[in-house]
């Protein structure tokens, strides 16, 4: 008797941008063998992936590490997948030079709260006062006076000059001057416990293989990130995803973990995360 099995369907979230379109090019795209197992993609903004996790929703999805907080009793942090600026991270910007100390006095435009960038700013300038605004809209609306501060993730990090506004901070080199060098933890990848051990075990060595096979097959990954990454250009693209796409995104490292379990104390202590995590790392 032949026994045929079914795949089964496991649907990875992640944003629509150009470093994790470069992460998941292999799966997106084939080139992996992914056995019995259907990846379907879901592309969203992180915000709206972290409220979606915070219900169960996704099997593997990315997520803030400032999510993970609340996100813990149904997920795990898989080993691979880590956004981590390495002594950048996440841009404070405005029309006028502005000064740490002016921020008290200013409204600062941010991309979610539960994002990671939230939390920087909340442990770099506490009590700030924010108004969340889609993450795409924040610069243009920055530029255009209606905000007085901007706090810019993704490719705005890199195209901010180009609408003439200044560079207040940059959160990931003030975490790294904080923590003797350790680097930001902003976005990881969690796949959900209930999947079990057997199949978390297998998603995770596909999905391992395909950022390996993005970094070996660079340029080929780099023209299927192009398209997304929102006005950013072939030398632009190369750089943003070489920021958050490199050896570390292969495992978090030592350094790495710690920086995650620091980061995440931090926030507790601080009052802005209510109760203390212990990070929980699939382990290969």
């Amino acid at each position: 008797m032949i026994v045929v099995h079914m795949p089964r369907t496991i649907r990875v979230a992640h944003s629509p941008d150009s470093d994790d379109a470069f992460m998941f090019y292999a799966l997106a795209t084939g080139k992996i063998d992914t056995e019995d197992i259907e990846f379907v993609h879901e592309l969203q903004d992180i915000e709206t992936l972290n409220r979606r996790a915070l219900a169960g929703e996704l099997e593997v999805t990315a997520v803030s590490i400032h999510a993970y907080a609340y996100l813990a009793d149904k997920y795990a942090l898989l080993p691979h997948g880590a956004s981590m600026g390495e002594g950048y991270g996440p841009r404070l910007v405005a029309r006028q030079p502005y000064e740490r100390a002016d921020l008290a006095g200013l409204t600062v435009a941010v991309p979610g709260i539960l994002t990671s960038a939230y939390l920087a700013l909340e442990l770099y300038a506490p009590g700030v006062n924010t108004v969340v605004v889609p993450f795409d809209e924040i610069l243009e609306r920055v530029a255009a006076g209606e905000h007085d501060v901007g706090l810019l993730i993704h490719e705005g990090q890199l195209t901010y000059m180009d609408a003439g506004l200044h560079l207040i901070a940059d959160l990931g080199a003030w975490w790294g001057s904080e923590t003797d060098g350790l680097p930001l933890p902003l976005g990881g990848n969690a796949i959900r416990r209930d999947l079990g051990p057997a199949l978390i075990k297998r998603a995770s060595r596909m999905l391992r293989e395909s950022i390996a096979y993005g970094l070996q097959h660079r340029a080929d990954a780099l023209v299927h990130a192009e398209s997304y990454g929102r006005g950013l250009d072939r030398a632009q693209t190369d750089e943003f995803v070489g920021m958050y796409v490199n050896e570390r995104t292969l495992d978090y490292g030592p350094d790495g973990r710690r920086a995650v379990q620091l980061f995440l104390d931090r926030g507790h202590e601080a009052g802005i995360i209510p109760q203390p995590v212990t990070v929980d790392f699939v382990e290969d």
